[in-house]
C-alpha cells in the first residue's frame, strides 16, 4: 500500500507542474475504480454453454464434437469477460493500456496486455473494457479426465452472467510526458466496486 501512494505521490508532484489536460486525464485513472461486471459469449471448443451447468446436458453432436477436440489435443475456452471502469473526477480519466492475469478457480489460466486506450467519463462515468480471453484447457489441466475437463469450463457466472469463478488482476499503464508509466503492482478485481476476488 506504501508503494501505492508513493507511486501517486510522485505524480501528484508531475501534475503540479504541468497543466496539460492530457496528462490530468491519464493521472486521473489511479482513482478509478474498477468491477468484473459480466462474462458473455462463452464457447468450449466452439460450443455455446453459456446456459449450460455440466457435461450432462450437451446434445449427441456436440459430445462428438468436443471429444473429437479432446483427441485432437485443443479444447479452447473461449470468453469475453467486461470490465467496468468507474471514473470519481471532474475531469475524464484515460489508461493507455493495462497487464491482466486471468484465473479461474484459483488456477492461473492467462495472462495478456491490453494496449487499446479507454477514456472513462467524469463524475462518476462509467465505461466496459471488453476483454476476449482464449485457453486451452488442455495446456493447463492436462491431468484432468475429459469430464472433469470439460466441466471445468461450465458454470463461470452466475444467473445475471457475474462471472463467479473468475478472478482478474490488472496493472494499469498512464502515459506523463510521453514516457509510459507502470502501476506498481497488479489490481484484483471482484465482481463490485471496492471488493475484491
Amino acid at each position: 500500500m506504501k508503494q501505492s501512494y508513493l507511486f501517486i505521490y510522485i505524480l501528484a508532484i508531475s501534475i503540479a507542474f504541468s497543466s496539460c489536460k492530457t496528462l490530468m486525464s491519464y493521472t486521473n485513472i489511479l482513482t478509478c475504480d474498477f468491477k468484473m461486471k459480466s462474462l458473455s459469449n462463452t464457447q468450449l471448443a466452439g460450443i455455446d454453454i453459456q446456459s449450460i451447468n455440466s457435461y450432462s446436458e450437451l446434445g449427441f453432436i456436440q459430445l462428438g464434437t468436443l471429444t473429437k477436440a479432446y483427441l485432437n489435443g485443443n479444447i479452447p475456452l473461449e470468453f469475453q469477460l467486461n470490465v467496468e471502469g468507474k471514473n470519481p473526477n471532474p475531469t475524464v480519466a484515460s489508461m493507455a493500456k493495462f497487464d491482466w492475469i486471468l484465473s479461474i478457480d484459483d488456477i492461473q489460466m492467462a495472462t495478456g496486455t491490453n494496449s487499446q486506450e479507454y477514456n472513462i467519463p467524469p463524475n462518476d462515468g462509467t465505461q466496459i473494457i471488453p476483454l476476449k480471453i482464449s485457453i486451452n484447457l488442455l495446456d493447463i489441466l492436462n491431468d484432468q479426465t475429459k469430464n472433469a475437463l470439460l466441466n471445468f469450463g461450465f458454470n463461470l457466472t452466475d444467473n445475471s452472467n457475474k462471472p463467479t469463478r473468475v478472478g482478474l488482476k490488472i496493472k494499469p499503464t498512464i502515459y506523463l510526458n510521453g514516457i509510459p508509466i507502470t502501476y506498481p503492482g497488479y489490481i484484483e478485481l471482484g465482481t463490485e466496486y471496492g471488493s475484491a476476488y
